[in-house]
C-alpha cells in the first residue's frame, strides 16, 4: 500500500518534471500566477527569476545566488525582501531602505549612508541604528520629532529640533 507521504512526493515529482519541459515563457506565465512555482523550477533562467520577485519579492527566499538585478527587484517589489538576501550591496541596501527605513534592522553593518538613508526616510529607524551621531538623531527627528522617544541621551539641540518638529493631532 502506497504511504501518503510516497503520494506526496510522487506528485511534486511529477510537478517539478512539468514545470521544467515548460518554455521559458510558461515558466514566466507560471510565476507571474503564482510566484510559488519558481520552487518547482531546477535551474531557472534570469528572467523567470525577474518575473518571480517582480510578483512578489519574497521570492527572493528561494533564488540561489540572486544577481544583484534580481535582488534590486526584490526589494522594489518588497522591501523586507532584504532580509532573505546574503551579503546586499550598497545599492540593494540602499533601494530597500529608501522605500522602508526600518528594513535596516535586517543589514548586517550598515554604512553611514545606509543608516543616513534609513532615518530620513524613517525618523523611527533610529531604534535599530547602535550609538547614532548627532547628525542621524537630527535627521530622525526632522522627519518626526516623535523619533526622540527611541534615542537613548540625545543632546540638548537634537531634543529641542525634536520639540519644534512633533506634531500633534
Amino acid at each position: 500500500m502506497i504511504e501518503e507521504e510516497e503520494i506526496t512526493a510522487l506528485q511534486e515529482c511529477r510537478t517539478r518534471k512539468r514545470f521544467n519541459m515548460m518554455t521559458e515563457e510558461e515558466q514566466i506565465a507560471a510565476v507571474q500566477e503564482y510566484w510559488t512555482n519558481i520552487v518547482y523550477i531546477d535551474n531557472p533562467s534570469e528572467a523567470v527569476k525577474l518575473a518571480a520577485v517582480t510578483n512578489d519579492g519574497y521570492t527572493i527566499k528561494y533564488i540561489k545566488n540572486p544577481s544583484e538585478e534580481i535582488q534590486l527587484a526584490a526589494v522594489t517589489t518588497y522591501s523586507d525582501a532584504i532580509d532573505y538576501i546574503k551579503n546586499p550591496s550598497e545599492a540593494v541596501q540602499l533601494a530597500s531602505v529608501t522605500k522602508r527605513g526600518y528594513t535596516i534592522k535586517y543589514i548586517k553593518n550598515p554604512s553611514y549612508a545606509i543608516k543616513l538613508a534609513a532615518v530620513t526616510n524613517n525618523g523611527w529607524a533610529i531604534v535599530w541604528i547602535e550609538n547614532p551621531s548627532e547628525e542621524l538623531q537630527l535627521a530622525a527627528v526632522n522627519y518626526d520629532g516623535w523619533a526622540i522617544e527611541y534615542i537613548k541621551n540625545p543632546t540638548e539641540h537634537v531634543k529641542i529640533v525634536a520639540e519644534l518638529c512633533k506634531v500633534h493631532p
